[in-house]
């Protein structure tokens, strides 16, 4: 995803970005509300990051301004002020989610994945393609090269998760929370064993591997490069 980062404080601009850069994720970064609301116009992006405090113009100004200006951006506001009406003014204004500092990065993505499954911020759809590889998600059923693969309820919902970031890293914890909604368990190796399952059954039977494991990051569905 290309996503907006509208933060003043440097140490937790730098921090977001960084940890959404190492997922493969586009970020522009962008330290006052004048400049957000200009940046949020003129590109195209997936989402934004709005802290509430910003220089010039707050969080909950751009979020107007936005709104107001037709644009249906997906946008998560961020806030050291944890009370209810300060919450509820946000997302009144038209924010889609709100998270209070101090959070964790896992935190943060577990509510990127979450606005990214809305229709709102991709278009419904009902067949999916990777190559020669097609996932039904009306009949639920998956084929490659016209083969009809049986896969188990979770196998299916880890492709659909992986085919959706189609040529992007998917880490084993945003597996465990899209799949599981496991927020931390780091013993597990459900993933990997379901992973080694999928792969034995939608790469094994095939010439050209489709599943890649991105090594001590996580996973990735595409076509040879």
């Amino acid at each position: 995803m290309r996503i907006l980062i509208v933060e003043d404080d440097t140490p937790t601009a730098e921090f977001i970005e960084r940890g959404l850069q190492e997922l493969g994720h586009v970020v522009d970064r962008v330290s006052n509300g004048k400049d957000g609301v200009i940046y949020a116009l003129e590109d195209a992006y997936d989402l934004a990051v709005i802290d509430r405090m910003l220089p010039g113009l707050d969080g909950v100004s751009i979020v107007k301004s936005l709104r107001g200006s037709g644009s249906s951006l997906p946008i998560i506001l961020l806030t050291a002020m944890g009370g209810v009406d300060d919450r509820v003014e946000g997302l009144e204004a038209g924010a889609d989610d709100y998270l209070v500092k101090p959070f964790a990065f896992s935190e943060l993505m577990a509510r990127i994945n979450a606005l990214s499954r809305r229709p709102s911020l991709k278009a419904q759809i009902t067949e999916m393609h990777v190559a020669d590889l097609t996932l039904d998600l009306v009949r639920r059923t998956t084929t490659r090269s016209g083969q009809n693969i049986d896969l188990k309820s979770r196998e299916f919902a880890v492709l659909e998760v992986l085919m959706r970031n189609e040529g992007r890293v998917v880490t084993r914890t945003m597996l465990l929370e899209q799949v599981w909604d496991f927020n931390f368990l780091p013993q597990t190796s459900v993933v990997e064993t379901l992973i080694s399952r999928l792969r034995a059954k939608i790469d094994k039977p095939f010439d050209t591997p489709l599943l890649h494991t991105i090594r001590n990051t996580g996973y990735s569905v595409h076509a040879p490069r």
